[in-house]
């Protein structure tokens, strides 16, 4: 195939300030949404050991519901995003209603069978955690899942502003949420103004209010006059509609889900070398989440911008901007790792000062920062694939990436060949390495130029 010519310094220049102008809003909000959980879990651990115990278990299950079956995010994002680029705003808003009604319903159906078996379904999955951490768990739950519905109706909101190429709203929307979150997280889980002290019920509840303000500001900015699509003047959600953003998402939803398996089973690898090793793993995880959303900030710009393009039958321009949005990322997570391999106590001195993590950690960094500029590649690619609409593509890497390479390669690392967590992250870096292989070849055959959304 012929590849597009690279574009003159000019060009260059005005599209790096395109992709640059999504992407950082886009990561900021991404930084904000994981703040709010953040945040949650540092009140609850002042409260009390049991109430962040249960935090690990209650937090960690309704992360991986609401990213799996948000899922429909990557096809709102990919359907309007073309629609747009195809001066179609008509068939844009039409697949925002139906997007956000079936967000409503879905969050519904997952939420209910879930609340229903909360309690049976923690004990037979943390069948050693013991009664109180349980208990405070399913409490926690049982406030969360009711707002599960506005959560995915927030990512389907957002994914919609993106698509337009509104990368603020959702920032500033966030920003809010986050005020919001803390506000009545500190008030309820300690009991200030009267109030009484919640624990971890008090946690839960910020969630949910947060949810709740994320996904009705958003809706009310898709649905405002002033709003970026004819949204008021929209169809009533069709079978036609819902089944085109469908197509796309169903093998997200897949990929998701094959990526959360892999995960957990990668977790599983680590809880095999003992308690220090799990505690320096997640400072490490923490250090890097840095890196990797600032990763998927570039890669919503590049789904946006790759999508519009294709949708205005510009399938080079396209291409030129996924491969900017991929080497601005590989730049700046370079410079992280840089400083990984430079400075790894100081960086793990924010999370312990014990020193058998330290020293742990401190052998572990150097291997992440080998991996930045991979991830930004593989991150950025597989979320321009997304917004191209190839999402059956990202599928098959994460299947060949995650569950073959990921845990293949950390169980030989870390336990056939006794590294310990070096091994993890070593068994990390070979599945980026992968993708970036398998998602580059992909970029390079250019079937995604061809595809029908």
């Amino acid at each position: 195939m012929t590849h597009p010519a690279p574009p003159a310094p000019r060009e260059a220049a005005a599209l790096a300030l395109q992709v640059w102008r999504l992407a950082w809003p886009a990561i900021a909000h991404m930084l904000l949404l994981t703040l709010v959980f953040l945040v949650g879990r540092g009140m609850v651990g002042r409260y009390s050991t049991t109430a962040l115990a249960s935090m690990q278990i209650c937090g960690t299950l309704t992360w991986t519901i609401v990213s799996i079956f948000s899922a429909t995010s990557a096809g709102t994002l990919a359907v309007v995003a073309r629609s747009v680029g195809a001066g179609d705003r008509a068939g844009a808003a039409a697949a925002v209603r139906v997007s956000l009604a079936f967000a409503l319903l879905l969050g519904a159906a997952v939420a209910l069978p879930v609340l229903a078996a909360c309690g049976p379904l923690l004990r037979a999955l943390f069948p050693q955690a013991g009664a109180a951490v349980l208990d405070q768990a399913t409490a926690y739950l049982g406030i969360v899942l009711p707002a599960l519905p506005l959560a995915f109706v927030e990512a389907v909101a957002a994914a919609a502003l993106q698509g337009v190429g509104d990368t603020k709203t959702p920032l500033a929307v966030a920003t809010l949420g986050n005020l919001v979150n803390v506000a009545v997280s500190a008030v309820l889980i300690f009991g200030h103004l009267g109030l009484p002290a919640l624990g971890v019920r008090g946690a839960a509840v910020g969630v949910a209010c947060t949810m709740a303000t994320e996904a009705l500001l958003l809706t009310a900015a898709l649905l405002s006059r002033s709003g970026p699509l004819p949204l008021r003047a929209a169809p009533a959600p069709s079978a036609a509609a819902l089944a085109r953003v469908l197509r796309v998402a169903a093998p997200a939803f897949a990929e998701r889900s094959a990526y959360h398996a892999g995960y957990m089973g990668f977790v599983a690898i680590i809880g095999l070398l003992g308690a220090t090793a799990m505690a320096a793993n997640q400072a490490l995880i923490a250090i890097e989440s840095v890196c990797f959303l600032s990763a998927e900030g570039f890669g919503i710009a590049a789904g946006s911008l790759m999508a519009q393009r294709l949708g205005a039958r510009r399938p080079d321009d396209a291409a030129r901007v996924a491969l900017l949005a991929a080497l601005m990322a590989i730049v700046a997570l370079s410079a992280f790792g840089v400083l990984f391999a430079l400075a790894p106590r100081p960086l793990l001195l924010a999370f312990s000062s014990d020193p058998e993590l330290l020293a742990l950690g401190a052998r572990a960094l150097p291997v992440a920062a080998v991996a930045q500029p991979f991830m930004a590649f593989a991150t950025v690619m597989g979320m321009g694939l997304r917004g191209a609409g190839d999402t059956r593509t990202v599928l098959a890497v994460t299947l060949v990436s995650s569950l073959l390479m990921r845990l293949g390669g950390t169980w030989l690392f870390a336990v056939t060949l006794g590294h310990g967590l070096v091994g993890v992250w070593m068994g990390s870096t070979a599945d980026w390495i992968c993708r970036s292989a398998l998602l580059g070849l992909a970029y390079a055959r250019g079937r995604w130029k061809r595809l029908a959304v």
